[in-house]
Parts: structure tokens; sequence; C-alpha cells
């Protein structure tokens, strides 16, 4: 049976936020939150599996894809931004609990709704998406972190470097045994929307705002321990961004959190969509009312 994704805008702040929206608005909601440097677009083939079971919603951050892009100096491109946009969105569509899907940028954001609003989220679906120092891949976030840490010409340089098509392809690509099941649709995309003008900027202050995901750590660590919410990790084994230990040390605070490696990279969804959307149905099913 097919199933009908409807290709919404809403305003949120005065800001148009785009979103994907399936299923029957009375069932439980899934909440899917992308990654950096795409956007709903990663949920394409995931939302037709689950949908029929469940209420699916997957917003553009601000700055990405199809989703409002004011300029760097006219909004204040943080962390906590996304957030309060991403909420409002919700607040919007009177989604008042949700199971979220969380990779690379789409976990920060999570972290603050659950640890602002614990009784929000029911159950996490993480695939790549860090929420531990260990998870980081040092050969990855040196130049990322030398550049957070000190903003100068010759720290920008290898932040700019992940704008490239290089960097983005490789995201993409890295870590995958068979690359011939990645559409090029993928980083061709992404490309074209990190290359709108204003876009670097943009993208160049999430960046030095990272560091905040880090220090909100131990609050999110002690939000896992004190509520136990449920959580899966349905992980990228080869991904050099967010290595496998990042996944193992969700057991530290959620002791009975379900880990899965697979034999993929960064971008999971794009080799392992089965086994993904498999995993999930059953988690969902035993933890969400």
């Amino acid at each position: 049976m097919s199933v009908a994704v409807h290709h919404r805008t809403a305003t949120v702040d005065g800001l148009d936020v785009f979103y994907r929206e399936a299923g029957d608005p009375q069932a439980p909601t899934v909440v899917l939150l992308h990654g950096f440097p795409t956007s709903s677009h990663m949920f394409r083939h995931l939302i037709p599996e689950l949908a029929d079971t469940y209420h699916v919603i997957a917003p553009d951050m601000i700055g990405f894809g199809l989703s409002a892009m004011p300029r760097a100096d006219a909004f204040d491109y943080s962390f906590d931004s996304l957030t309060d946009v991403t909420v409002g969105l919700l607040d919007l569509l009177g989604v008042a609990r949700f199971a979220v899907y969380v990779q690379d940028y789409g976990a920060p954001v999570a972290w603050r709704i659950a640890t602002r609003t614990p009784d929000r989220v029911t159950a996490i679906v993480t695939q790549n998406g860090n929420g531990y120092t260990e998870g980081f891949v040092k050969e990855f976030w040196d130049g990322l972190f030398a550049y957070t840490d000190d903003p100068t010409p010759e720290t920008e340089a290898p932040a700019r470097a992940a704008l490239t098509p290089e960097a983005i392809r490789w995201q993409y690509l890295n870590g995958v045994p068979d690359r011939s099941l990645v559409s090029p649709d993928t980083w061709t995309l992404d490309q074209a929307l990190l290359d709108r003008p204003g876009n670097d900027a943009v993208q160049l202050t999430l960046f030095r705002d990272y560091p905040t995901n880090v220090a909100l750590y131990p609050r999110l660590h002690a939000y896992f321990r004190e509520t136990r919410v449920p959580l899966l990790a349905v992980w990228g084994a080869n991904d050099e961004i967010f290595g496998p230990e990042g996944a193992h040390a969700f057991r530290r605070d959620l002791p009975d959190a379900e880990i899965h490696l697979l034999d993929t990279g960064h971008f999971a969804l794009e080799t392992h969509l089965e086994e993904i959307a498999g995993r999930m149905r059953d988690f969902l099913a035993r933890v969400v009312e």
C-alpha cells in the first residue's frame, strides 16, 4: 500500500519552515531530525516505511533544505535557535509528545528539547547522532575545534573545506562498502543548497556554536539517568565523523539502550534503509504507546 507524503510549509516566528508529513495525525508521532549538510530529503525513503503506523514529521532546519535562510547577520544561527524553531513548528502542529530520530545536527536539537521538556520525548532513535565525547573522531574534528576555539583566517580554512564538493561527497561515501548504492542526487542537492549566496556564513556560524553542544552533554547524561528514556542506536560503524564508540557510550547512562552497528558510514539510510526501518518498527512497537 502506498503512503501519501505531504510537502508543506508553515510559518514559525516569521520564518518559513518546510516539512514533510505523512500518516494519521491521531497516531503516535515520530519526528525525524536531519544532520549537516542535508535536509528532510535524507528521510525521503524512511518516511513511507513508518507512516502506515505512525504520524511522521520531518522538518528542514532554518538555513537548510527548503526552509528559510535568512542572512547570518539577520538571524541568530545557533543550536538554541534551531531548537526554538523546531519546537515552534511542533507546537503549531499540535504535537505534544513524540519519538525522535536524530542524525548528526539533529542530535543537539533533540537533546535540547529533551532536557528542556523531558516528558515530551517518548523514545530516541540515534543514527550517528552523537551525545558523548567518545564519539568524536579526532582526525575529523581537530580542525573544526581549532576553528571554534580560535576563529581566525588560518583556522577558518579547514572549516571552509568542509563545505566543498569533495568534502560533501566524502561524507556520503566514506565507509560505504558498495558506493554504487548511494545516489549522487544526495550530495548534488546538498551542495547546491550550500552554494547559495550567504550560506557559507550560515554554516560557519553554526560551526562556531558547536561547542555549546558538548557543554550540554553532562545535562544530557543526567537526563538519560533520570528518565531512562528508551533508546535505539542504529549506527554506521565506519563513520569517520562520529565513530562507533559514540554508539556504545549511550549504555553508560542507559544500560538498556539497544545498540546495533551497521557496515556503512555517516548517512546509513542510503545503504541500510530496510534494516534501520525494521529495527525502528520493532523498537517503537515495544516502547511507544
